[in-house]
Formats: C-alpha cells, structure tokens, sequence
C-alpha cells in the first residue's frame, strides 16, 4: 500500500513537511480548497509555491476548486505526479483532465461519498487515478465513512469489468490503523491528521502498509 500524506490539519507546515520528507511515504497530498467548491480555503499559491524548500517527495495534488483551470498550471510547476479535480464539476471536466495531461502529469478523477460511482465511467478511459473520499471533502480530521469500504469494491470491480487494471484507486479520509483494513482493495491511501498529529511520522506510515 503506497502512502501519500496530507498536511492539511498541521499547524506547522514547514515543519511537518521536513520531517514527512525523511519518511518513505511516497507522496505529499496537497489539497487546494477555493472557499467555493468547498466551504474552506487553503493557503495561497504564494505560500504553496514554496512547497518545494521543505520536501523533494513527488506532489499529489487535490483540487476542491469550481474553476481547476486556475491551478492546473501552477501545479504544474511543482513536483507533481497527479493531479485530481472532481467529477461533481459543473465545467468541462474532459477539458480539464486534457489541460492536466498536457503537462505530462498523471489525471485523477475524486468521487464524493453520496455520489453515484457510474458518474465516473465516460471518463475512465482518459484518467490513471480515482480518488474515493471516505469523508465530505473540505475539512481535516473526520472519520471514516464506514460504506466507503463498498465503493473502494465497486469501483475494483468497475475497472476489472472494463478491463482498466492500470488505473489506480486512492482513498482520502479518516485513514488510520483502524480503518485501513477497509482500504485493501485500493492502490494508495491519504492520511493526515492521524500522521502529522502523531509522535512518530514513520511509524504511522509503517501501520498503513
């Protein structure tokens, strides 16, 4: 299980993120929240942009924004592996997964806890990645949505119908020692707030493998 960590409920991101970067977690979550997709906001792209003075981990950035063709090409600019926009948008989402792969970054398509997991088919064959939030996107520190579990499956068998193996499955929310035994259908988990409040950074990633 390959672990990508979220510093969204960290009060010290400078911090955190050095000490993430001596873990084997392979990657950084990076969430961006523009107050309107979601009810939050997260740090600007001028403090962002400096994400790369604290860690050299590959960058998997989540996008909770109206209009992603705003941030696409800052993202870009980073060490970034994927980037994911949701398939709740109003836009154009194939325009945006275009605009994603045009930078030779990896395309995610995140899937909200009440939504229908067959929203996602007209755009499995452009996508590496499914992001399956097991809380409603937009706040740390929430539990894990125990129904989860069947859409991690659902989706699995979705892709195994069509024949997608490559097609990578994540998991965003309330992941933790517990509730990662729900997850072994998935490629790769996201957990925040149960690594970087914790004593020991590599030894909450280590419980996750």
């Amino acid at each position: 299980m390959r672990v990508s960590v979220s510093f969204l409920s960290s009060n010290n991101p400078p911090k955190d993120l050095k000490l993430l970067n001596d873990t084997d977690c392979e990657y950084i979550h990076v969430d961006v929240m523009d107050g309107k997709f979601v009810k939050n906001k997260t740090m600007p792209w001028r403090e962002m942009k400096n994400i790369y003075k604290y860690t050299n981990k590959r960058l998997d950035v989540h996008l909770m924004c109206e209009d992603p063709s705003k941030y696409i090409s800052k993202y870009a600019e980073l060490n970034t592996e994927y980037i994911t926009i949701h398939v709740e948008l109003t836009g154009d989402i194939n325009k945006y997964i275009r605009e994603i792969k045009s930078y030779s970054i990896k395309a995610g398509l995140a899937i909200k806890p009440n939504t229908n997991v067959r929203d996602i088919i007209p755009y499995l064959p452009y996508i590496n990645l499914i992001l399956v939030m097991s809380v409603e996107p937009g706040e740390g520190g929430q539990e894990f949505i125990p129904s989860s579990e069947d859409k991690i499956k659902e989706i699995r068998k979705l892709l195994e119908e069509y024949c997608l193996d490559d097609i990578e499955i994540n998991v965003d929310g309330g992941i933790n020692d517990k509730t990662i035994s729900m997850c072994r259908d998935a490629d790769m988990v996201v957990s925040g707030s149960y690594i970087v409040k914790s004593e020991n950074y590599q030894e909450k990633i280590d419980s996750l493998r």
